[in-house]
């Protein structure tokens, strides 16, 4: 294929199953909507029923398009949506894990974990062990982990009060999250290449114009509205580097893709590299270990 990939670069999805999370708006949408349209049935995995069946209501005619209830903020929405996809899917292709908070003013989840990093880390982490044996059985099948250019900003895994007890910052705390989501996606694929089936790959969407920008601080969203037409695009481009990601037949596990343009900010979807610290192996594991115990979620890999 050519470098400038597009969604007409899709391969044919007739017969693939694809969960995709927070997919009633935004970079989701547009991945789920692409996925349905090339054949795919997607499930729309979403925290507002009203809102996913809204979505839902926009896709095509053919398309095959179902909607489960899932919070991420809440372990126990975690588990029953689990349990309900297990009632209703026979197998997972693709995961997509999309859906994340930023920039909150601070907050809880149900189990009181700092929401980001439990929203955008802990709720992907346990929904994908929870799902995973669904996938392991099918050949090509693959994890997505959705990640950002935030994960370079004032990022690290701050083992010493992961939960933001001692002082909040909302930067660095969605700097944390995101930084997580890769190191969980280059950890999961170390441990599903034994397998030889299921893969683990990563993707972020550049500054895409979104509603997750909602609570950017005032002066970021200043910048940020000036700078827009030079630096950002639409949730449909920045949906790209997730769809390569999790279609294009000669992605590899843990591959990360991001636009190609300046700073990944905006441009067609290629192989990037994120940040020094995210291939630290060490942090990597210890997270892992880290987010079993938080989760209580076991993954049937080792």
């Amino acid at each position: 294929m050519g470098k400038n990939w597009t969604d007409r670069d899709v391969p044919d999805q007739t017969g693939r199953v694809a969960v995709v999370t927070g997919a009633n708006t935004g970079l989701g949408f547009e991945t789920a909507r692409v996925l349905a349209e090339h054949g795919a049935s997607v499930v729309l995995a979403v925290r507002d029923v009203e809102k996913g069946k809204q979505a839902a209501s926009r896709f095509g005619s053919g398309a095959d398009v179902t909607v489960q209830e899932l919070d991420l903020s809440s372990l126990d929405s975690v588990r029953a949506a689990a349990a309900d996809l297990h009632a209703t899917l026979p197998k997972i292709d693709l995961l997509v894990n999309n859906a994340g908070v930023m920039y909150p003013p601070r907050q809880t989840t149900r189990e009181g974990f700092e929401l980001q990093f439990g929203t955008n880390h802990l709720g992907h982490f346990a929904l994908t062990g929870l799902l995973l044996d669904l996938l392991l059985p099918v050949p090509g099948s693959r994890v997505v982990a959705v990640a950002s250019q935030g994960h370079r900003i004032r990022a690290s895994i701050h083992f010493d009060d992961l939960q933001w007890e001692n002082s909040y910052d909302r930067v660095a705390a969605y700097g944390q999250s995101k930084l997580a989501n890769l190191m969980f996606g280059y950890e999961l694929q170390r441990r599903l290449a034994p397998h030889g089936t299921t893969v683990a790959l990563a993707a972020h969407p550049g500054v895409a114009r979104t509603e997750l920008m909602r609570h950017t601080p005032g002066v970021l969203r200043g910048l940020f509205s000036v700078a827009a037409p030079l630096f950002t695009h639409d949730s449909a481009h920045g949906a790209l580097p997730l769809l390569r990601a999790a279609t294009d037949p000669g992605a590899l596990g843990g591959q990360y893709y991001g636009p190609d343009g300046l700073g990944e900010s905006r441009g067609y979807p290629e192989v990037v590299a994120s940040s020094r610290q995210s291939y630290d192996v060490a942090i990597q594991r210890r997270l892992w270990t880290v987010s079993e115990e938080l989760t209580g979620v076991k993954f049937p890999v080792g």
